[in-house]
């Protein structure tokens, strides 16, 4: 059977994007206190193909990813593009993978819990590995009793904080979340305002040696509507 993927294209229009997306597929990830925690992402996967090619063969893209067996760090992250880039000659390749991280907290009550964190990481391969690291951190309230006798104390929802990063050197997940609830916790009481928590996580993004590219976003949730912040600063050529 003739391949009609792989003639020649003589009307010289390229094809911006190629690819698969929402593959549901299990993973593993690092996590510093436990070296590793599994989870399930959904993945997107998608490459620039030169005006010379009709398109590629869809099913390439999972196959690629079935060989690495679900394990995403820095260096399986760069070989799984640069598979891509190869075997689809490809101009550039693009993988993206969201995931719920989840972290065991002990609260200011002494209770045990776990809070679940989306997670992004967007990669991409042209001359040059790109790699930003993205998580969503709620805002809560603090806890608050009830005045009814009996019924349990709650954290109330303010809002979340969307942060990216790009970095020169390794970050951990926990040390990025950790980073955006302490700029947080040092403010005192109920979140004044949108542009103040933006503010306060900002300015501990830029004061991280790791972290060369930042940005916020800050969401509160009033009713009927959202307000929102944001922010980004480039600190590549500091």
């Amino acid at each position: 059977m003739k391949d009609i993927q792989s003639l020649s294209d003589n009307r010289r229009v390229n094809i911006r994007k190629v690819g698969v997306k929402t593959i549901s597929y299990p993973v593993t990830v690092l996590d510093r206190e436990k070296r590793v925690q599994r989870t399930v992402a959904t993945v997107n996967m998608y490459v620039n193909l030169p005006h010379s090619f009709k398109g590629t063969h869809m099913s390439r893209f999972v196959e690629i990813l079935n060989r690495f067996h679900g394990e995403f760090n820095l260096q399986v992250f760069h070989l799984i593009l640069q598979e891509m880039k190869k075997r689809l000659e490809a101009e550039a390749a693009h993988l993206e993978i969201e995931f719920p991280y989840f972290l065991q907290k002990k609260y200011t009550d002494g209770e045990i819990g776990t809070d679940k964190y989306t997670c992004r990481m967007h990669g991409s391969l042209q001359e040059d590995d790109d790699l930003v690291l993205e998580v969503d951190v709620p805002i809560n309230l603090p806890h608050r009793q009830l005045a009814t006798e009996g019924l349990p104390r709650s954290m109330g929802h303010w809002g979340q904080a969307q942060v990216a990063v790009r970095f020169h050197r390794f970050i951990w997940i926990e040390e990025l979340i950790s980073l955006v609830e302490k700029s947080i916790q040092d403010s005192t009481g109920t979140p004044e305002s949108v542009e103040s928590v933006c503010r306060q996580i900002g300015t501990i993004l830029a004061e991280h040696s790791a972290i060369s590219w930042f940005k916020v976003v800050v969401e509160n949730l009033a009713h009927g509507y959202s307000t929102f912040a944001s922010m980004a600063e480039d600190r590549r050529g500091l």
